[in-house]
């Protein structure tokens, strides 16, 4: 065979391999290659893992371009061993062997599910919000099922009778919707709410014993429309309601997937 250094050109297909079946027919500009095919570096595999193996660029005629990267890691990643402008489709399972970054939504028919299926992300509820009250922080919450969009604390009160309402309560919550539940501990002491408010709750012993008891308070936030519980339709989309207050799994409001 000839060796040298000027370019090949083919004009119809180029067909390596004995396996005439998959061999594209009649398709300007197509290929046919059996496989296995290495490109770059072929020392990075550990062995034939499959028909295309794309390794770190290692032509020293094309160094790498500083391609932006990192996303949410802030590590420029450069140089790729694949780089892809445009579209791309799996058909069936993508193996990611390390992080998995990405640069704008991920939306997903199924469940997200982290720590090899431990952590499923339908089964916890998250919100992170800007805080009501204080300039420059946030808010986390993960929420409890129920019929409403409450909040809540819980604690102990002992040898008081003042049970202080978180500050970011203010303007966060309806005072209105304020519910508290009392447990005693150790012995009967007839508890009951004397006065509540925004700020705090007040415990009365009936019986002049020393207040010792869990509380548990909880109160319905007071910055969107009341949640609708029941409602007829096939899917999400039917909500009566302001459906850009809900993110719910499995259903992209954006997208309507």
């Amino acid at each position: 065979m000839p060796f040298g250094f000027d370019s090949v050109s083919i004009g119809n297909q180029l067909q390596l391999g004995s396996n005439e079946e998959l061999f594209l027919s009649g398709i300007r500009g197509s290929g046919d290659l059996q496989g296995p095919i290495v490109i770059g570096q072929n020392n990075t595999f550990p062995g034939f893992v499959a028909t295309l193996m794309v390794g770190p660029l290692s032509n020293p005629d094309a160094p790498p371009m500083p391609i932006p990267g990192g996303l949410c890691d802030g590590i420029n990643h450069s140089p790729y061993s694949l780089a892809i402008v445009g579209d791309a489709v799996i058909m069936d399972n993508l193996d990611v062997n390390l992080s998995l970054n990405v640069g704008v939504d991920v939306t997903a028919v199924g469940d997200i599910e982290a720590y090899c299926g431990a952590h499923k992300l339908s089964l916890k509820k998250n919100f992170d919000i800007p805080h009501p009250n204080k300039d420059g922080w946030r808010l986390r919450h993960t929420c409890l099922e129920g019929p409403a969009n409450d909040v809540y604390f819980r604690g102990r009160l002992t040898s008081s009778n003042h049970i202080n309402i978180p500050e970011y309560w203010k303007n966060f919550v309806n005072p209105d919707s304020i519910t508290v539940s009392l447990t005693e501990i150790g012995y009967k002491q007839n508890l009951v709410v004397s006065t509540f408010d925004i700020e705090s709750v007040k415990i009365r012993s009936m019986c002049g014993a020393n207040i010792d008891c869990f509380y548990l308070i909880h109160a319905t936030r007071s910055d969107g429309e009341d949640l609708i519980v029941e409602y007829e339709g096939d899917t999400p989309g039917d909500y009566p309601g302001n459906s850009d207050e809900y993110s719910i799994v499995g259903w992209n409001y954006d997208n309507k997937r």
